[in-house]
């Protein structure tokens, strides 16, 4: 079903754009121009396809910069030209006379969907910000008090992310001596043979009481067993609807960590069990559940603490409102029930380089005590 329903949301996203440009170009342009963004329409649909051919790596990688990036130009186009003509037809609705003609006005709307662009390239490749989140968990012993886990989430190594930029992610992680670090899923987008020289990086993170990860829905995408022997290799223990115990002095940590949501979907020896891993999880201090999609939430119980990841923050304006209809969280910090629940907003992106509205983060949570 995802080529059908991704081919629909490119022709909207293309059409509309590519349409509102066109009508100012005279015959025989405006033909070649219609053409030409139906062209770059199906670019991502065959940039998915060439990230798979391993022999293609180089040319794939080309590619998909040319394809996700004219993907992120036209959703900004598309949405800023969107906002120029419903406050147009407002405003003339409203008796009010526009200031310039609509051909002037349809170029500053291009102006600002480039600037939009490029800030959104920015905001997408610069080294993600630490983010510092105190969490009050009650009845917590004060030995266990200012524990510092380093939360990290959907780096999605692939085409246009590379080593250079997880090393940044590595390098800002390690600055901040985090006690304990988790990765809740989405390492890579891709085979590992391909991208195992870009995720190396990770295997350089320290963390005195540990590192541990989850699985994603991409991982599943990817070969999840080639990606969980993987993250182990760099250090990670892979929890698997599994659970251990930390030791921090007399007191202690249980860290469980589930599949993803719709692991089942894909193999079902994998299918997401949040009640039964944590009731089978050993009797602790504290109890943290890592759980790649936030509504995981609504299937789990008694932990102290759910960390997830999964939405990117809606990663771009308008997806970021379009995520709550599937996720009851979006991200940051929320109280579900007598669970608080951090959704992360992603250290990389998918698809197209592209963050507005969403900016990406390294978290840092501090366990902090109520008494």
């Amino acid at each position: 079903m995802f080529f059908p329903i991704a081919l629909i949301l490119l022709t909207s996203i293309y059409g509309y754009g590519g349409w509102r440009l066109g009508i100012h170009l005279p015959w025989p342009w405006n033909a070649v121009w219609t053409f030409s963004v139906a062209i770059l329409a199906l670019s991502p649909l065959l940039a998915v396809r060439m990230r798979e051919r391993t022999l293609w790596r180089h040319i794939g990688d080309l590619y998909a910069w040319v394809s996700y990036g004219g993907f992120g130009f036209f959703i900004t186009l598309t949405g800023t030209f969107i906002l120029r003509d419903l406050s147009g037809a407002l405003l003339q609705w409203a008796g009010f006379e526009l200031p310039a003609t609509g051909a002037q006005l349809d170029a500053v709307t291009l102006v600002a969907s480039c600037l939009f662009t490029l800030w959104g390239l920015y905001q997408a490749r610069r080294t993600p910000s630490v983010r510092n989140v105190d969490i009050a968990i009650d009845g917590l012993p004060k030995e266990l008090a200012g524990l510092r886990i380093a939360h990290l989430s959907d780096l999605h190594v692939g085409p246009t992310i590379k080593r250079d930029f997880v090393q940044r992610i590595v390098d800002r992680t390690n600055a901040l001596q985090p006690d304990l670090i988790v990765f809740t899923g989405d390492m890579a987008d891709g085979p590992v043979e391909r991208l195992k020289a870009d995720v190396e990086p990770l295997a350089a993170l320290r963390a005195p009481l540990g590192l541990f990860s989850i699985t994603g829905n991409h991982e599943y995408y990817s070969g999840v067993h080639d990606w969980t022997a993987q993250t182990e290799r760099l250090g990670f223990r892979v929890l698997i609807n599994d659970s251990c115990l930390i030791e921090r002095g007399e007191h202690r940590i249980a860290l469980v960590g589930i599949t993803d949501f719709s692991a089942e979907a894909v193999l079902p020896d994998h299918r997401s069990d949040p009640l039964g891993t944590l009731t089978n999880a050993p009797k602790a201090d504290l109890t943290i559940l890592l759980a790649h999609q936030p509504r995981s939430v609504h299937a789990a119980g008694g932990a102290d603490l759910q960390l997830s990841g999964h939405t990117h923050g809606g990663q771009f304006i308008p997806w970021k409102y379009i995520v709550p209809l599937q996720q009851t969280y979006l991200a940051g910090l929320h109280r579900h029930e007598s669970t608080w629940i951090y959704v992360h907003s992603g250290c990389g992106y998918w698809g197209p380089p592209l963050r507005l509205g969403a900016p990406s983060e390294i978290a840092l949570h501090t366990i902090r005590s109520t008494s």
